[in-house]
């Protein structure tokens, strides 16, 4: 093997080797910022799992501010947020089939669209900023009022609560509930 092919290889390697840890140790620095969580919750027979990643306030403006009013939002940080079901579900009104989805929102000051979609991203957002999701794959739209809290959250939570239960995004003094239950 000529002496350039083998410092060529050997130069590629170390560039991939460089890129892969480097490529691990800005995600586990993204993530201390935004950590990750897998919450389960049960509706009767209904399992409703979501993996997302939790931002913090930090004194920052969140809504109309960090997340612009009337876009696409991934609905948390670092990749995009993931719901899966066990079972057949309403979600607000609409019939979702079991499976795994990605949860995306559009929020307003009074009113957000919060969607499922069926496709899975990266991501969740692209190099621009924008938000990767592909309207056409969406299975569920619901448009659900804006609820004022009285003591801010700090860090980004998603919940399911109350009886009729819903699927409850909180963050700063803002919450949204989308009703679920089992079909």
């Amino acid at each position: 093997m000529p002496k350039f092919l083998k410092w060529l290889l050997i130069v590629l390697a170390a560039l991939f080797v460089i890129g892969f840890f480097g490529f691990n140790y800005m995600k586990s620095q993204t993530k201390k910022a935004s950590p990750e969580e897998v919450v389960t919750f049960n509706v009767g027979e209904l399992s409703i799992e979501v993996d997302y990643s939790r931002p913090s306030k930090k004194g920052r403006a969140i809504f109309g501010g960090l997340v612009p009013y009337g876009k696409v939002w991934r609905t948390g940080a670092n990749e995009a947020t993931t719901v899966t079901v066990n079972k057949d579900m309403l979600f607000g009104k609409t019939v979702v089939k079991a499976g795994k989805y990605t949860l995306w929102s559009i929020p307003g000051a009074d009113e957000w669209s919060v969607i499922l979609n069926s496709k899975m991203y990266g991501w969740g957002v692209n190099f621009d900023g924008e938000a990767q999701r592909d309207p056409m794959a969406d299975v569920a739209l619901v448009k659900v009022p804006v609820r004022h809290i009285l003591v801010p959250m700090e860090q980004f939570t998603i919940a399911v609560e109350g009886d009729p239960a819903e699927l409850t995004l909180t963050w700063d003094d803002v919450q949204v509930g989308v009703p679920v239950a089992a079909q």
